[in-house]
């Protein structure tokens, strides 16, 4: 385990304590902490992302286990390797497509990988990335206080040595609200602006080969690197979560040992009423509601799932956008409304428990039914107008409506509970963003919305893309002569409609740009597949 944690058992000990008993950097820790200063400065200073993000997740993937022993808890833990494997495969995905949903991916992989490495207990995945958040947020100052100066030093550079470092933490605070300001005030902004430009003229004058750009982006590189190396023990978390439990347990009542009979007596037959009264109020909810959702089932199910056509001048867009949001509302309630049911003792409640599990149960399909119909709105509105980033959100949205009313069918029939699907959910959402992050989605929607199929194409969200969209655009460009409706800004309020010729202005415009873009760019660190992919079809490396 890293050197700065505390054994498997002793996680209630405080960080306080084992800051006193142990050394601030160990040998392995002071030769990674330079070199991960090092990578990052070389590998992103004024770099794009692709490649270079793979490198230095590999970096932090091997950070990690050289430091952590071989027996570490962390080794042991499945998250840990889950984490390790998604922090490398989005990194390949970045350089593959260089993607900004890859980069996330990358990032959040990183971010639960350091909070798995720091507390190896967890299970919940928005608990371990704020424990390497939080542990993040310390290690760059535990190593400013490991740091001392020289033992043969004079009194007055240990006392300058100890004013200094006491003097970084309200520098951070004034940088934090410098950039609150900068951006709540723009004639703020442009002053500070001129006089960080004069500063960083007085230094590269006084250091030719530093700017005051590059010094602070060493700063950002040292406390990047100081949180992938050194782990500060968050305990907060691990401790809330070791309370929860996979399964429902029956709460006893609450009364004490030496009560008399009678009140004891009294007591469970009123708390035996209040459960008949909630088990009452949830039959008469999940009856209701499900009378209510058949009615809309099928009218659905009659005017969505067979032969539906729209109408001429049917707002297609209105009628997608609208009906989606309601009733994706609506499915995250009716999960919320099943979760409260099933919370307690209602799981035991033997004289209606069956009859309650399978009107909740109706209810669940009902709900996937309901999402059935969301899919095919979405499905609808894509095969009519053509497929946009919102409208791929959806459909993943849904894969995670049904996982989760899955889970949902698990906690009804299994008595799983909350923290069990907030878990198991938890899990499905990183593994979509794992899968969004494997696609190279701009040049999969700029194929289907350039289909001479469409009579209008938004022309404006293709040229938005990123430039490795653009050698299928130019592949395809005759089909914005035949089309009869060219827009811009169609996303956003009322469309602008342009002429073929402007459309077709436009596109050397950018494919233009995009040549002399990948002709000024040499460096490796920025370099993606996609890119590169782009750049030979559009004759720069040729």
């Amino acid at each position: 385990m890293n050197p700065s944690l505390q054994p498997a058992g002793q996680w209630a000990v405080p960080a306080e304590a084992a800051a006193a008993t142990r050394p601030p950097l160990t040998a392995t820790q002071k030769l990674l902490l330079p070199l991960g200063v090092f990578l990052f400065d070389w590998l992103f200073w004024r770099e794009r992302a692709g490649v270079n993000m793979l490198v230095f997740d590999v970096f932090i993937v091997v950070a990690q286990l050289v430091q952590l022993p071989r027996h570490a808890a962390a080794r042991r833990s499945g998250y840990f390797w889950l984490m390790a494997f998604g922090s490398l495969l989005s990194g390949v995905f970045m350089a593959i497509y260089g993607s900004g949903v890859a980069a996330l991916a990358s990032a959040v992989s990183v971010l639960l990988l350091l909070g798995y490495v720091n507390q190896p207990s967890l299970k919940l995945l928005l608990f371990a990335g704020i424990t390497g958040l939080g542990s993040a947020a310390e290690a760059w100052l535990r190593v400013l206080r490991g740091v001392r100066p020289p033992s043969h030093a004079g009194a007055g550079v240990r006392r300058g040595w100890f004013y200094g470092r006491l003097l970084l933490v309200p520098l951070g605070i004034l940088g934090a609200f410098h950039l609150l300001f900068a951006v709540a005030n723009p004639e703020y902004a442009r002053l500070s602006s001129r006089l960080l430009n004069v500063l960083g003229e007085w230094l590269l004058r006084l250091l030719p080969d530093i700017s005051l750009a590059h010094l602070l982006f060493l700063g950002l590189g040292f406390g990047v690197a100081a949180a992938v190396v050194v782990a500060v023990p968050v305990y907060f978390f691990a401790d809330q979560e070791s309370r929860f439990g996979e399964f429902v347990r029956r709460q006893r009542d609450r009364v004490a040992s030496f009560a008399v009979r009678r009140p004891d007596f009294r007591l469970k037959t009123t708390k035996a009423l209040d459960l008949r009264k909630e088990y009452l109020v949830a039959v008469a909810v999940f009856g209701l509601v499900n009378a209510l959702l058949l009615v809309v089932n099928a009218i659905d199910v009659r005017w969505l799932w067979f032969g539906f056509e729209p109408a001429p001048g049917f707002d297609l867009a209105q009628f997608v956008h609208e009906g989606t949001y309601v009733l994706i509302f609506s499915i995250l309630l009716a999960m919320g409304i099943v979760l409260w049911f099933f919370r307690r003792n209602l799981n035991f409640y033997a004289p209606g428990l069956r009859a309650l599990r399978w009107g909740a149960t109706v209810w669940v399909l009902q709900n996937a039914v309901l999402a059935v119909s969301v899919g095919l709105r979405n499905y609808y509105y894509i095969l009519h107008s053509g497929v946009a980033y919102k409208r791929i959100g959806v459909c993943f949205f849904l894969l995670l409506v049904f996982f989760g009313l899955g889970t949902v069918l698990g906690k009804i029939w299994q008595q799983r509970s909350a923290y069990s699907l907030v878990r198991l959910n938890s899990l499905a959402v990183y593994a979509v963003l794992l899968l969004l992050a494997a696609g190279n989605w701009e040049v999969w929607m700029t194929e289907y919305n350039l289909q001479p199929r469409f009579r209008s194409v938004d022309i404006g969200f293709l040229l938005d893309m990123p430039d490795r969209a653009l050698p299928t655009l130019l592949a395809r460009r005759t089909v914005l002569n035949r089309a009869t409706q060219l827009t811009v800004n169609a996303e956003y309020g009322n469309p602008a409609v342009i002429d073929a010729t402007e459309a077709q202005r436009r596109l050397d415009l950018a494919a233009a740009a995009a040549r002399a873009n990948y002709a000024d760019y040499h460096d490796w660190q920025g370099f993606n597949w996609a890119d590169y992919e782009a750049a030979q079809q559009l004759g720069v490396h040729e």
